[in-house]
């Protein structure tokens, strides 16, 4: 797969895809699910020019920091961690970059999801402010926010259907704009969830993302995922996230072994490192 990626054989999506199914990422598991990385940064251009590399995001840095501001808070959090107990070691983000509540959110308008979503909050919809309402706005607290660290899922490179409100779904209003929560609200370049869609697409596409995908690679599924180049490249998440950092096997207390099983499957996995 990596040769024919490298001879231009695959497409940056289907390579993408190979690699998530052999990390063991699947669309029928919620808590691993296929991820993929956000490669733009510009969300607010009436045109959006494939052609300059600034409007692509630093795809060698983990969402939390590719805003420079974030990276010292992350840096400081990690340094003065200390467990007394010593089972948890030093992180740099508690939440993590694919998880089940995460791909419902971007997924709320369509089913099956919005009944998965309406059971995890408990019977109804979670408050308007809280829900995926608009891709320039969920950036924008992406760049705001280090512990919001969401990457995206594959339906952002060919599901326009998940953009709209088709079903008609009362989702609330905003609270400060008063604005009701329909359709996604798109960037300014994109006319059309299908529009959207297809430059977004074309942008994974681009000779810029082609160049420049593994290095998210490596921070994802390769060398950087984790030990000392984890640590060094400010990609280190919360220990229950790992392949292999917990033997539920070894564990004979029921009630802790649910509790651990619940936190894998809620708080995200990493994908098996390849």
């Amino acid at each position: 797969v990596l040769q024919k990626w490298v001879n231009r054989e695959i497409s940056n999506f289907d390579y993408l895809i190979q690699l998530n199914t052999m990390a063991g990422r699947t669309y029928n598991d919620l808590a691993q699910y296929p991820v993929f990385p956000w490669i733009l940064q510009d969300y607010t251009s009436e045109e959006l020019d494939l052609n300059n590399p600034a409007v692509f995001r630093d795809l060698s840095k983990p969402i939390g920091v590719v805003n420079e501001k974030n990276a010292k808070a992350v840096k400081e959090k990690y340094e003065n961690f200390e467990d007394p107990l010593g089972i948890i070691d030093k992180f740099h983000y508690g939440t993590h970059y694919s998880n089940a509540a995460g791909v419902m959110h971007y997924l709320i308008r369509v089913e099956p999801f919005t009944t998965l979503h309406i059971q995890l909050q408990s019977g109804r919809f979670d408050c308007a402010d809280r829900q995926f309402h608009s891709i320039p706005a969920t950036w924008q607290a992406l760049m705001d926010n280090p512990n919001d660290v969401k990457e995206l899922i594959p339906e952002f490179f060919y599901f326009p259907e998940f953009l709209e409100n088709q079903n008609g779904f009362n989702l609330g209003h905003l609270q400060i704009s008063k604005e009701v929560v329909n359709d996604v609200v798109l960037p300014k370049w994109a006319h059309s969830p299908e529009d959207f869609i297809y430059k977004h697409r074309k942008a994974l596409e681009s000779e810029y993302v082609s160049a420049h995908l593994h290095e998210w690679i490596d921070l994802i599924f390769g060398y950087k995922q984790r030990g000392p180049a984890a640590v060094e490249a400010l990609n280190v998440f919360y220990y229950c996230t790992y392949e292999g950092a917990v033997d539920l096997d070894a564990l004979t207390d029921e009630k802790e072994r649910k509790a651990l099983e619940g936190m894998i499957n809620n708080f995200g996995q990493t994908p098996c490192q390849l």
